[in-house]
């Protein structure tokens, strides 16, 4: 990593962590352990400290979890191109209606397309770096995301660009909760988003010339067997044991710190989940919420509207979770068990139809 990079780098990391809202940070400084290697893994890979990732900081497993999912998935040097992998993320960003994410992806593609990466080999870093001719244009991409119809692409690359469909249908509903529709700080003016955005996309595109080696963020989770819902990701093994190990993280962390009466109401109610927004009406969310005593309604409330409607997901929705006993953790546990739940359910949606 350059000097100059850390240089920009440093400044940045208080300002990212400034944008999470509703639970704790943990800073550059004072990460230790798994954390600490996160974070300076997200920095060389990425660019910058993201804050989608950064926030998951208060319980490490999630943090891992998120960080190998994304990395693998989406930087680490594989079949499928980074054009279209950031086509795919600003696809389903839009779908979700998730500004914050919209906003970075869709700038780190246009800035991909126009602007050619150099010195990478042929097909791995989208069309203006090489792309094979006859791959998937982002019209293409988008489409596929829209209609869940015949992907547009060969089937060794699906396990990639399905891998970031399922990464960025998590990060969408967990960005919604945590962090504002923009990438700055609280209070920030509206005309600094276009300088930021150049310095963000300078540092990502930065990252894209390096190699991001595949697999090496494996081992912040032991091994784990893939869920029969990923089987889409068998076909690419370092693909499925990424997805395999940061599930299984994610699932123990929900078993530990979220109630299971929530647990079974909401995975219920994701299975019988046909993807369409449930609307701003209340029954949909109080059916089933009934069932639950009443001390674990408000963090059933959390993580159903997280799973199906987490642009809902405000100061009310939070505090309620706290006053019935939810520190950070718990919170964090709810909103990521449940996203993931519902991101997994979209991707099947996306690929199978059922």
């Amino acid at each position: 990593m350059s000097g100059r990079r850390r240089l920009v780098q440093a400044p940045l990391r208080g300002l990212s962590l400034l944008q999470v809202r509703h639970v704790s940070t943990v800073s550059y400084g004072e990460a230790a352990g798994d954390t600490a290697r996160v974070y300076r893994e997200l920095e060389r890979d990425f660019g910058v400290l993201a804050p989608p990732v950064a926030l998951h900081a208060p319980v490490p497993e999630l943090l891992a979890a998120c960080w190998i999912t994304l990395r693998e998935t989406m930087l680490a040097e594989g079949r499928a191109p980074r054009t279209a992998k950031e086509a795919v993320a600003a696809a389903v960003s839009a779908a979700n209606q998730c500004p914050f994410c919209i906003t970075v992806h869709s700038t780190m593609l246009d800035s991909l397309s126009l602007r050619p990466v150099s010195g990478r080999r042929a097909g791995r870093s989208g069309p203006a770096a090489g792309q094979p001719a006859g791959g998937p244009t982002a019209e293409e991409l988008r489409a596929w995301i829209t209609t869940a119809g015949e992907p547009p692409f060969p089937p060794e690359l699906l396990p990639e660009l399905a891998g970031t469909a399922l990464c960025l249908q998590y990060l969408n509903r967990v960005v919604n909760i945590f962090l504002g529709p923009d990438p700055l700080p609280p209070n920030a003016p509206a005309q600094a988003l276009g300088p930021v955005l150049r310095v963000l996309t300078g540092l990502m595109r930065g990252s894209v010339r390096s190699t991001a080696a595949p697999g090496a963020s494996l081992s912040l989770l032991p091994l784990a067997p893939l869920p029969p819902d990923l089987e889409w990701a068998a076909a690419d093994p370092r693909i499925a044991d990424a997805l395999a190990r940061a599930t299984a993280a994610v699932d123990r962390v929900g078993a530990d710190l979220v109630p299971e009466p929530v647990r079974a109401v909401v995975a219920a109610e994701v299975a019988r989940w046909d993807g369409a927004d449930p609307g701003l009406g209340r029954a949909w969310l109080d059916a089933p919420l009934t069932g639950l005593p009443a001390g674990e309604r408000p963090v059933g409330e959390l993580a159903l509207l997280t799973a199906l409607a987490s642009y809902r997901v405000d100061e009310r929705v939070v505090a309620a979770a706290r006053q019935a006993g939810a520190g950070d953790r718990e919170i964090l546990a709810a909103s990521s068990w449940a996203a993931l739940l519902a991101a997994r359910r979209r991707v099947r949606h996306l690929l199978f139809h059922d």
